[in-house]
């Protein structure tokens, strides 16, 4: 099993690069047309990213130090492309709080080699542990019996919109979240 390291924006742009080539081979090259194309768009938004407040990044790393996976999240909020897009299609439902207090997970990736040992539910753990937000929230590709709607709904993740798509894009998402606990109910370390 790799190590997991937690960190903030400063490590999230020193190894940008880095993240990149794993999103791209796990993520990139299989669901998109132009992968070279999507790549450097996905590089332009995830240097915006490195500035939303509480950005927590998670990388799971062999021995080496070179990353096998990753996720990153922040604090959801009102002016954020995904979080007012999404709240806009919640308005019409009964699922229209989700997103107040909200952790958005934007991006969980493992390299296909390491797919199905554990790694993404832990960076998934990893990135939520302690955080301050009542509940999380994230978008996947709304692919039937897929590994990562598994692990979604294996963590408690439950869809709050399906076949949902972006403006501009064909492709379907499943919107999922979950109540996460409150700092009172995590268990206290014994001294």
């Amino acid at each position: 099993m790799p190590e997991f390291k937690i960190s903030g924006a400063n490590d999230f742009a020193r190894r940008l690069s880095e993240l990149l080539d794993v999103y791209r081979r796990a993520f990139l090259e299989i669901y998109e047309t132009d992968p070279a194309r999507a790549t450097r768009e996905r590089r332009a938004l995830m240097r915006q990213h490195q500035h939303r407040p509480d950005l927590r990044l998670v990388v799971a790393e062999k021995p080496s130090g070179t990353a096998v996976g990753f996720c990153y999240s922040y604090r959801s909020a009102s002016g954020q492309w995904w979080h007012d897009v999404v709240s806009r299609a919640l308005q019409t439902t009964e699922q229209a709080g989700w997103l107040d207090d909200c952790r958005e997970v934007v991006e969980l990736h493992v390299l296909p080699e390491w797919q199905g040992s554990g790694v993404g539910q832990q960076l998934l753990r990893s990135a939520l542990a302690d955080v301050p937000e009542r509940y999380a929230a994230l978008s996947a590709l709304d692919l039937p019996d897929s590994r990562a709607l598994r692990l979604y709904t294996g963590e408690g993740f439950a869809p709050l919109l399906s076949a949902f798509r972006f403006p501009g894009s064909s492709t379907r998402y499943v919107i999922f979240a979950k109540e996460l606990p409150s700092q009172e109910e995590l268990p206290r370390a014994l001294s």
